[in-house]
C-alpha cells in the first residue's frame, strides 16, 4: 500500500510539474523562433547587395481535388536603398524585372514584349507597389525587405522553434508560424549568417491544404555592380505591353486555379 501511495505521489508530482512547465515552454519556443527571425531580418536588412539564385513550386488544386505542383528558377540582384534586377524563369512565363530608383520595367521574354511605369522610391516601397496594383509578386520580396520582422509577424498568431534542419548541405534553424488562413515554416541558416535558406507557406483556407514553396540556392554579398547593372534596354522588335497584360506573367497557365499564398 506504502508503494502505491508512492507512486500515485510521484505521478500526481511529474503531472503537476509536466502541466506547470508547458506554458513556460511554449513561451520560450515563441520566443527563440521570435529572436531567430529577428536575427535574420537585422542580417538581410543590413547587406547593401545581395545576389541569389532559388528554385519555387507553387501546388494548384483542381476542381477534381487533384493536387498539382508547378516549378521554376529564378535570380535577383539587389542594391539598397533603390535597385533591383530579378529575373524568373518557369514552363509557362520568363520574366525579368528592372528597377533603377525611378523607372520599373518588366520584360516577357516569351513574346518579346516589355511595360514600364513610374516608381520612384526604395526597393520596400516597390515591393508593395508591385504586389497592391500590377499583378506581379516576387516569391522572395518580403524576406528582402529592410525590415522583414514586423511584416512577417504582424498577423503570427503561433511561432514554434521546431529545431535543426539542414539545407542544401547547410545546418538551419526551422522555425514554424501560425496565421488566420495560413500556416507557414523557415529554414534559417546558423551561425554569423542568418540567411533565410528555405519557406514553405501552407494555406488552410483553400481545400487539401495547398503549398508555396522556395529555397534558396545560393546567396552572395558584397557584390561588385557593374554600371549598367540595373539598366533595361528593350530586345530587338520588342513591342510594349499594356499594364493589364501583365497579369498573364505568372508562374501558372492562364486558367490554372489558384492554390497557396505567396
Amino acid at each position: 500500500m506504502k508503494i502505491k501511495v508512492f507512486l500515485l505521489a510521484m505521478l500526481a508530482t511529474v503531472f503537476a510539474a509536466t502541466f506547470l512547465a508547458a506554458p513556460v515552454m511554449a513561451e520560450s519556443q515563441e520566443t527563440d523562433a521570435g529572436a531567430i527571425l529577428k536575427a535574420m531580418s537585422d542580417y538581410v536588412g543590413s547587406q547593401k547587395t545581395i545576389e541569389l539564385t532559388f528554385d519555387s513550386n507553387i501546388e494548384v488544386i483542381t476542381p477534381q481535388l487533384e493536387k498539382i505542383q508547378f516549378t521554376n528558377s529564378g535570380e535577383a540582384l539587389l542594391n539598397r536603398p533603390n535597385s533591383l534586377r530579378a529575373h524568373r524563369l518557369g514552363g509557362y512565363a520568363d520574366v525579368a524585372l528592372f528597377f533603377d530608383g525611378k523607372t520599373v520595367s518588366i520584360q516577357d521574354k516569351h513574346n518579346n514584349g516589355y511595360a514600364q511605369f513610374d516608381a520612384q522610391g526604395s526597393l520596400d516601397q516597390l515591393f508593395d507597389a508591385l504586389r497592391a496594383g500590377h499583378g506581379i509578386s516576387l516569391p522572395f520580396a518580403d524576406l528582402l525587405l529592410t525590415n522583414s520582422y514586423d511584416v512577417l509577424m504582424a498577423e503570427v498568431m503561433e511561432a514554434k522553434y521546431i529545431g535543426h534542419g539542414v539545407i542544401n548541405g547547410l545546418e538551419c534553424e526551422h522555425l514554424a508560424f501560425r496565421n488566420h488562413d495560413t500556416d507557414w515554416q523557415i529554414w534559417i541558416e546558423a551561425g554569423k549568417r542568418p540567411i533565410p535558406r528555405k519557406l514553405v507557406i501552407t494555406s488552410k483556407s483553400i481545400n487539401s491544404a495547398p503549398q508555396y514553396t522556395l529555397r534558396v540556392k545560393s546567396w552572395k554579398t558584397d557584390v561588385d555592380l557593374a554600371q549598367d547593372a540595373f539598366v533595361f534596354v528593350p530586345t530587338t522588335g520588342a513591342h510594349k505591353l499594356d499594364h493589364n497584360e501583365l497579369i498573364h506573367l505568372d508562374e501558372l497557365p492562364q486558367g490554372a486555379s489558384e492554390g497557396g499564398s505567396k
